[in-house]
């Protein structure tokens, strides 16, 4: 990293706010990654031209939004991916973990039928590729009996990187983490391989509407889909 080309002195002025608008935006671009180390607090001082308690303060900043880890005697890292970064804040700000898991499937059978249709729209045939390879994956795991929540979310997010909508594709993608919960409960407990099946034939019906490109089909499939997998969680 060139501190000194990418980190620009900062106003004096809520500067803590700017240092971190400066790193968030290095990480979203991906010009700092994952395990990247920062500068020192000694040097950062000195590339924004602010007190130390003012690097700390941003630093604080970062770490609460799970972008930077302080490991004590060894320096300050990059905690989280360019797309973490972009999702993880958007998460916090319209989710809370203490929400009715109802009205997140509610936001969700409103957002995930229109990705269907989009995906059918503009899917490219590599992307349909990677979906039929994740749910053969699916499969497999059915027929090992292991769990199947990592291919099932696996789906869910290839789906809507099929959109084409960068926007969507990150409010799904914060939805599926904060329903990781849900989905833990719905496909481990009690007639495991039954539920796990009607998953793999919910989504196989949604991939075979978004092949044929048809809209409208991929849509009414991916809400059917949704509704079973709530009528199943919450015993409708």
């Amino acid at each position: 990293m060139n501190n000194e080309t990418m980190l620009k002195v900062v106003e004096k002025k809520r500067a803590y706010e700017d240092i971190v608008q400066q790193v968030l935006a290095l990480i979203e671009e991906g010009k700092l990654k994952r395990g990247d180390q920062l500068p020192s607090e000694r040097e950062l001082t000195d590339i924004f031209k602010v007190s130390r308690t003012t690097v700390r303060e941003a630093i604080r900043t970062l770490e609460s939004m799970k972008l930077l880890q302080c490991r004590q005697g060894n320096g300050t890292y990059v905690l989280a991916s360019s797309e973490e970064a972009l999702i993880q804040p958007l998460a916090a700000a319209l989710f809370n973990k203490k929400d009715d898991i109802r009205d997140i499937f509610f936001i969700r059978r409103i957002i995930e039928p229109h990705v269907a249709q989009l995906a059918a729209e503009n899917a490219t045939s590599q992307e349909i590729e990677e979906m039929e390879r994740i749910l053969q994956e699916q499969k497999q795991c059915i027929r090992d009996g292991k769990n199947i929540i990592e291919t099932d979310s696996a789906f869910h997010s290839l789906m809507v990187k099929a959109t084409k909508n960068h926007v969507m594709e990150r409010l799904v993608i914060a939805l599926i983490d904060l329903l990781r919960q849900s989905r833990e409960q719905y496909l481990t407990e009690g007639e495991n391989d039954k539920r796990a099946n009607r998953s793999l034939d919910g989504h196989r019906r949604v991939l075979s509407a978004v092949k044929n490109g048809d809209g409208d089909d991929a849509r009414n499939s991916m809400m059917k889909h949704l509704e079973e997998i709530e009528s199943i969680i919450f015993h409708r």
